[in-house]
């Protein structure tokens, strides 16, 4: 496969990667990282990092044998190792003569659109000074629904956050395979995916084809990149080097997910995937096929119920009605509003409801329905 003219990437280190075996960071993995993007860097390529390794980092300054598994031990070691990360990555890129910056997030700060676009604007101008973001999540005060989940989930978001070219998402195995490689000698390397969800389905079950369990959140990151138009690279850790053929157009071996043709684009990729969902509203069969054959927006009449609560202009799911999401959206009314004037006529929405003056319960222009997605 050729990638010619990647200008922009972002880079994804697990913590599998960055472990030391006898416990704490690998610093010289930390610096094979930084001299990769050292490299990119010369040839004008931008890099941002997203990065685990805070609680191992924190683990070996506490000298802590064994990870916390409750919520405050992992946010207490977290705080600890953040500051470790940090000073390692900084101290590497200073021997290229390069500053690096660190981003905490939070998922509000992708969930709410100011945030998000406050975001937005401040990678870009660390970008545009030529400092390398290096982004993890804020779990020192993250809660369990305001979590990312994992790190995968959060480079997807910000490589579309930012529109780069290219997503590497670095892993201990070589990407993706028609078997599980450990079990299975005759198993073969996809080199290329057209379309994630054509092997999404691997994933599922036991015994699952793909051989690991955090495979199923790479794929998933792929699937959110490639919506955004972005292509997704699973790269062995140990290839990390061969990052600097992408100067040259072509990519080293591992498995790349192709971007959709049909991209997501601004405000819709927040809709589809940064949003935060606030509740359900339900509709019946004509509502479900105006809106996925028809590209109409969601009218009171194809209304049938709603669960959740919401304000005005926050996102909802919209469910068919056996209760599959089809779209999301931001609503114009509130949850009692919806109420109101669900399985009504368009016309009636003046007269019972206050302050409004649309027709539309959620328009199209601020919907992303599953077709996009």
């Amino acid at each position: 496969m050729t990638l010619n003219g990647v200008r922009r990437i972002v880079l994804k280190i697990g913590s599998s990667s960055l472990n030391h075996p006898q416990g704490g960071l690998d610093e010289a993995a930390i610096a094979q990282v930084v001299s990769a993007i050292a490299d990119l860097k010369k040839h004008g390529v931008e890099c941002i990092i997203v990065t685990s390794g805070a609680v191992a980092a924190g683990m070996g300054r506490l000298k802590l044998h064994n990870r916390p598994r409750d919520l405050p031990g992992k946010q207490a070691v977290s705080a600890v190792g953040q500051g470790v990360l940090i000073e390692m990555y900084t101290r590497n890129f200073e021997q290229h003569g390069i500053v690096g910056a660190q981003v905490l997030l939070s998922r509000i700060d992708l969930a709410q659109a100011s945030h998000y676009r406050n975001a937005q604007n401040t990678l870009e101008k660390l970008l545009r000074l030529h400092v390398v973001p290096i982004i993890n999540e804020n779990d020192t005060v993250a809660v369990d629904e305001l979590c990312f989940g994992d790190n995968d989930t959060l480079s997807a978001l910000v490589a579309g956050l930012v529109g780069v070219d290219l997503l590497v998402i670095l892993t201990d195995v070589d990407g993706l395979y028609t078997a599980n490689p450990k079990k299975d000698q005759s198993a073969q390397l996809i080199k290329e995916v057209a379309e994630v969800s054509a092997v999404e389905c691997m994933a599922s079950g036991a015994g699952s084809m793909l051989g690991t369990g955090g495979m199923v959140t790479k794929l998933r990151a792929a699937r959110i990149a490639t919506h955004f138009g972005i292509g997704t690279l699973l790269l062995n850790f140990t290839r990390l080097k061969e990052l600097d053929d992408l100067t040259k157009g072509e990519a080293p071996e591992g498995t790349y997910f192709k971007p959709v043709k049909h991209r997501l684009a601004g405000r819709k990729r927040w809709i589809a995937y940064a949003g935060l969902s606030e509740g359900c509203i339900h509709v019946d069969d004509g509502a479900a096929k105006a809106l996925l054959e028809e590209g109409k927006s969601l009218l009171a009449k194809g209304i049938t119920g709603v669960s959740g609560t919401w304000e005005r202009k926050e996102i909802v799911r919209i469910l068919n009605s056996r209760g599959e999401e089809i779209a999301k959206g931001v609503v114009e009314l509130n949850h009692d509003e919806v109420l109101q004037v669900k399985g009504m006529h368009s016309g009636k929405l003046h007269e019972l409801i206050e302050n409004f003056e649309g027709e539309e319960v959620v328009h199209r222009d601020n919907m992303t329905v599953m077709v996009d997605m």
